[in-house]
């Protein structure tokens, strides 16, 4: 018998976006600095100081989601609104910010999601600590972490730590961590992504000890990797990548332990990741009851480019290339729904936990001028081919999706603060370097959205 191709009347559709990249308002009501605060705009970047002024806006840009039928919206609570240095008082102002915007959500029967960290270190601690470097700014962190599901425990359910935690075992790390000083060596690469690690296992141990109607998961930044060619050596290096970046993560979050072959590559190279006595037993805590993931693109890799001394960990670096087979955005990166439908499929048979996509889009440059809404057919088409990858993942290879949520569906600067780098099915009037109205114009992928989620998404 045919399985019916209707979706799960529970099945989330929605929206994702960071803090600093949605609320401004950085300096006001209490907040204290983050990194990001502190970097200024290029001639390409804005800086972070207004964002979207979501903070001022919230309103506005729920009731767009409202209208378009969406019941998700996954935010990020800013460390440094809510603990200014992030390890003494707690702002009473920040907290209920929160309050505000999650109870604007509860109103419009908008279920939240809450991300504790998405690279946007109190300044204090990463000049004081050097970030992740340093297990005090882990235990910070948890008493963090800790306040905030205590706070919203009873109106948020969906929970994750580290916005695309495997970004951490990347050279990125050094951008995300609060790390100021170091050689940026391989042991530090390594020191920070354990010291995170131990943080989520103290929350998600926190979360199933205390809160039993709580979800917590573990997320990734997902870039399925093919061989450039059927070579061995590609091959080889394409299952090295896959193991070191994602399987490694996606093993500890459900199981409880880092991969075999990655500690096999710690101790061969001698790699010191500042393991302690009792760290196993932390890490032995962690049980996801989801696996959430961003996926944008995918690439191929060249072994012939690979350095015999690189590291499994920074082999993109030297060898990533793009697919030929496939078109690409405008940043060149590879569209592939197919590796989409891959990704979904591979990661429930392995760990046999429901799957969140959490992130998808596709950045476009556009302007509006002024009267009519942005005719943006590639995004329609980029969101509907995925969309209908990932039903074919569930109804024809039976991987259990929690649902499908957006990246930055309302226009926010991009992870590299580049507005003109835009994601939303919703435009916002600024630029880089011009605030304007910030006014929020529907493009036709709105309306297109909002005819697609009115019926769940069962006529794509």
């Amino acid at each position: 018998m045919a399985a019916t191709r209707k979706m799960p009347q529970t099945f989330f559709w929605g929206n994702s976006v960071s803090s600093m990249q949605t609320e401004g308002a950085w300096n006001i009501d209490g907040k204290g600095p983050s990194v990001y605060d502190v970097r200024p705009a290029t001639a390409t970047t804005s800086d972070w100081h207004d964002a979207i002024d979501e903070y001022h806006r919230y309103d506005e840009d729920l009731d767009l989601m409202q209208a378009m039928h969406m019941n998700m919206y996954r935010i990020q609570v800013s460390w440094s609104r809510v603990i200014p240095d992030g390890d003494g008082a707690v702002n009473a102002q920040g907290l209920a910010f929160y309050d505000r915007l999650v109870d604007a959500m509860l109103k419009r029967g908008i279920t939240p999601m809450i991300c504790l960290y998405h690279f946007d270190m109190p300044l204090a601690l990463a000049q004081n600590e050097n970030g992740f470097m340093s297990r005090h700014t882990v235990e910070a962190f948890v008493r963090f972490g800790k306040l905030v599901i205590d706070h919203f425990a009873d109106r948020v359910p969906y929970w994750i730590t580290f916005n695309e935690h495997n970004l951490y075992f990347t050279d990125e790390v050094f951008n995300i961590s609060g790390y100021e000083t170091g050689d940026k060596s391989l042991n530090d690469l390594y020191t920070i992504f354990h010291h995170t690690m131990l943080a989520h296992a103290q929350l998600d141990a926190y979360v199933h000890d205390k809160y039993a109607q709580l979800k917590i998961g573990g997320m990734v930044a997902a870039t399925p990797v093919y061989p450039a060619t059927p070579k061995p050596n590609d091959v080889l290096a394409a299952q090295q990548l896959d193991q070191f970046l994602y399987q490694n993560l996606n093993e500890a979050f459900v199981q409880g332990h880092y991969d075999h072959q990655v500690l096999t590559y710690v101790a061969q190279h001698g790699i010191d990741y500042d393991l302690q006595v009792g760290d196993d037993e932390i890490l032995a805590q962690m049980h996801a009851d989801f696996l959430a993931f961003s996926y944008y693109q995918t690439l191929t890799i060249n072994a012939d480019k690979l350095p015999a001394t690189a590291a499994p960990n920074d082999y993109l670096n030297y060898g990533g290339e793009a697919n030929r087979f496939l078109a690409t955005s405008e940043w060149g990166w590879g569209i592939d729904p197919i590796g989409f439908r891959r990704l979904i499929t591979d990661l429930y048979n392995r760990y046999q936990v429901p799957v969140f996509p959490i992130e998808n889009g596709i950045g476009c440059r556009e302007q509006w001028d002024g009267e009519q809404p942005i005719q943006d057919d590639l995004r329609i088409k980029y969101h509907a081919d995925h969309i209908k990858a990932m039903k074919d993942a569930m109804f024809i290879d039976g991987a259990k999706v929690l649902g499908y949520l957006g990246w930055g569906l309302i226009d926010i600067p991009s992870s590299h603060a580049d507005v003109e780098k835009r994601y939303g099915v919703v435009y916002v009037n600024r630029s880089n370097h011009d605030l304007k109205d910030l006014r929020r114009v529907p493009k036709q992928s709105f309306y297109w959205l909002k005819a697609v989620l009115a019926k769940n998404g069962d006529e794509l």
